[in-house]
């Protein structure tokens, strides 16, 4: 992330660009030359941040994960939701949002189909978002956080993702009822495991 106020805006311009383009022309339409020119920056701009458009991408995910991870905080920090059913709440509504408001979430939201190390070379991309949503709401939940707990959270965030994907695959807003469905399904799985 670049530190001067001009980089950093153009970084920010050049993931924007390339979130935008992603909802008009897709994974693999998207191209770096179509991004700087959107972005209004050279070329060479594009590269001087980013090495390739599989390292744009990889910043556009993370760039949307910090997003997620700043909302929940603040709605779970704002709310004060009761126990798990309150978080699974906050989260999922969270996700969903952004899944209808966010040039590009739609796309690459935390991760690209095909790029499974993008957020952590060493953590395919779901693990990486479980374990920062677990570090962020194990307190709350007052549950320890232990192996079990890690592998709880990560059963249910690909549980998450895939009847997520089915609602908005079925609904370009995400139908309503698998978006329930999917609270209901973590809600039991997540207080069965804690008991």
């Amino acid at each position: 992330m670049p530190v001067q106020k001009r980089s950093a805006e153009r970084f920010e311009r050049l993931l924007d660009a390339c979130a935008e383009l992603l909802d008009e022309v897709g994974y693999a339409g998207l191209t770096t030359k179509e991004v700087a020119r959107r972005a209004e920056v050279p070329i060479g701009t594009l590269y001087q941040f980013f090495s390739d458009r599989e390292g744009l991408i990889g910043a556009l995910a993370a760039r949307n994960l910090e997003s997620f991870l700043g909302r929940v905080a603040d709605r779970l920090e704002r709310e004060e939701p009761e126990g798990i059913s309150g978080i699974v709440d906050v989260t999922v509504d969270e996700f969903v949002t952004m899944r209808r408001t966010i040039a590009g979430f739609g796309v690459v939201d935390f991760g690209a189909a095909g790029q499974d190390h993008i957020l952590e070379p060493t953590l395919d991309n779901n693990t990486a978002v479980a374990g920062r949503l677990r570090s962020l709401t194990a307190s709350l939940t007052g549950t320890q956080d232990n192996a079990e707990f890690e592998v709880a959270v990560r059963v249910a965030l690909e549980c998450a993702d895939s009847v997520l994907k089915l609602a908005f695959r079925i609904d370009p807003q995400g139908d309503a009822q698998l978006i329930a469905e999917c609270k209901r399904v973590l809600n039991s799985y997540l207080n069965d495991r804690r008991r």
